[in-house]
């Protein structure tokens, strides 16, 4: 199973003020995280990211367990967008697309 997540938060910190290396390490604790892609919107403080989960209870752990406490902590607003993977497996792998693999 695919399990992908789009997280972003509403921020007024620039993306290079916040610092990194701790949260990637808590990120780490969770299980059933597979891969993650920072993302930072251009010139309107927006962080985030896109994640991709081996199952929606973990994803929604992660989201109980991370997401909100750190959107917080920084004072910002969240969103957060679950999409299943499996869905759109067969477009993706036309696209070679690196979260899949032509099995």
């Amino acid at each position: 199973m695919k399990v992908f997540l789009y997280a972003e938060y509403q921020v007024a910190i620039p993306f290079d003020q916040i610092d990194w290396r701790p949260i990637n390490v808590d990120m780490k604790q969770f299980p059933g995280l597979k891969s993650k892609t920072w993302l930072s919107g251009v010139n309107n403080q927006t962080v985030g990211g896109f994640y991709e989960f081996d199952s929606v209870e973990n994803a929604q752990n992660y989201i109980d367990g991370l997401l909100l406490p750190f959107a917080k902590k920084v004072n910002g607003n969240l969103s957060v967008k679950l999409f299943d993977g499996e869905i759109t497996r067969e477009a993706n792998i036309g696209m070679n697309s690196p979260y899949y693999s032509a099995m």
